[in-house]
């Protein structure tokens, strides 16, 4: 399929060499190394990242004002990780286009279930009496710094134990994980493609930060409520969503001037603007352009 060169006004900079197209040319330089990049993040803010709960006090927040009343915000450490993911998603939409970042969404999917799946296994499998580790006091006095595991018992057990309280989440938190992302993702991509063609490619931190309150308030309206309802208190669940919500959208917009470095530089090895005008945006088509 031939590219087609758009009329000059979506040409932001005619003096850069590169020039703003329509449909992706067969192949890019730096693709792949962006979509393993965007696995690799994702991937880590599920296994080191998902399972902690973490903490930051703002001195100045006023006293009593939700979602902090004691000015203490609560949040998972995957906010580490997730507006990272974020930024590379807006990079390959607003570098590759819509279509292309289309398949690495559907490849950190099928990436996060081969994660679970796996994870379900290595957790089922049996653990051997005479593994240690640190939550069994390595065999010495005093004994398993913390288990609900007789101390007298095998080290095995209470690893084991130890072991499934980091890998061994829940099917419920699992399935809201994927889903969310799923639904987070696309959102994300659809509106920085269509705000990119809206603005003719000019004011890039209006699309990036604009699709990431959009995607990210999609990701956390499915995650929280699908994974914790029923399990923290409703006020619980509202508070860390919406404080995760703002946290990854203050991430983006702190990241911004890393987001324009990243994408004048690829623009530049890759030599064209791609604009999804004529891109199919279903979630499941293999197209990259409508018939």
């Amino acid at each position: 399929m031939e590219k087609t060169t758009l009329p000059p006004e979506y040409d932001v900079d005619p003096t850069d060499n590169i020039v703003a197209i329509d449909t992706a040319p067969v192949t890019f330089r730096f693709y792949d190394f962006v979509m393993a990049a965007f696995v690799a993040i994702l991937l880590l803010s599920n296994i080191i990242g998902a399972a902690k709960l973490t903490y930051v006090e703002v001195s100045w927040w006023p006293s009593g004002w939700w979602p902090a009343a004691d000015g203490v915000f609560i949040y998972g450490a995957g906010i580490l990780f997730f507006p990272l993911g974020y930024v590379i998603g807006d990079v390959l939409t607003e570098i590759y286009g819509f279509a292309r970042a289309r398949r690495v969404i559907w490849t950190g999917f099928a990436a996060m279930i081969f994660l679970a799946f796996m994870s379900y296994v290595v957790v089922s499998l049996p653990a051997f009496d005479g593994w240690t580790c640190a939550a069994s006091g390595f065999d010495t006095p005093p004994g398993p710094l913390a288990s609900t595991i007789d101390p007298g018992g095998p080290s095995g057990a209470i690893c084991q134990q130890t072991y499934e309280s980091v890998f061994g989440s829940t099917w419920r938190i699992v399935v809201a994980s994927i889903v969310a992302f799923w639904a987070g993702e696309f959102v994300n991509s659809y509106v920085m493609a269509k705000m990119k063609v809206w603005t003719k490619g000019r004011a890039l931190w209006t699309r990036t930060i604009g699709s990431t309150v959009v995607g990210q308030g999609v990701d956390s309206l499915i995650f929280y409520p699908v994974a914790f309802y029923g399990i923290w208190t409703s006020e619980a669940v509202v508070t860390v969503m919406v404080t995760n919500w703002l946290l990854k959208v203050f991430w983006e917009a702190a990241l911004t001037p890393v987001t324009y470095a990243v994408v004048g530089w690829l623009k530049r090895a890759e030599g064209v603007d791609l604009f999804d005008t004529e891109t199919d945006f279903s979630p499941f088509s293999g197209r990259e352009k409508r018939a």
